[in-house]
């Protein structure tokens, strides 16, 4: 595409921000946002015993099953076992906006059931959550 081409279409989007409004300006909204901590390697055998990708389908599984919004990432991490051993795993860290905390709870509980988990860790935070649409509406 030609600079010029670049240009106009820059230009475009500008004068229809402006024709609609700052999307930015919209109130944020008081939501709390949870996170869960998941180890992938079993309490007893202290290894991963699947492929991660196994765990992340069990996990979208669950999520669905109890029908809130989630997204998740796959980390890499060290933590000190109660026993004071040292490890290093696969984690999947799992996040929610504005899900009920005992809902959460029920999720945290069955994901330290079915990975076989001494424990899972779950963090909780007020956040200010606004979205922002785009000017341009899918057909």
């Amino acid at each position: 595409m030609a600079l010029t081409s670049i240009n106009q279409v820059t230009k475009n989007i500008v004068e229809a921000q402006r024709a609609v409004g700052d999307a930015t300006d919209i109130a944020p909204v008081k939501l709390v946002g949870t996170q869960i901590y998941v180890g992938l390697n079993d309490a007893n055998t202290r290894k991963q015993e699947h492929e991660t990708d196994r765990y992340v389908s069990l996990l979208k599984k669950i999520c669905v099953q109890y029908g809130v919004p989630f997204s998740f990432d796959v980390v890499h991490g060290g933590y000190v076992h109660d026993d004071g051993e040292y490890a290093e795993e696969t984690s999947i860290v799992l996040a929610f906006i504005g899900v009920e905390q005992d809902v959460v709870d029920q999720i945290a509980s069955d994901l330290c059931t079915f990975f076989k988990q001494e424990s899972v860790l779950v963090t909780t935070e007020e956040i200010q959550a606004r979205t922002v649409h785009s000017v341009f509406r899918h057909a």
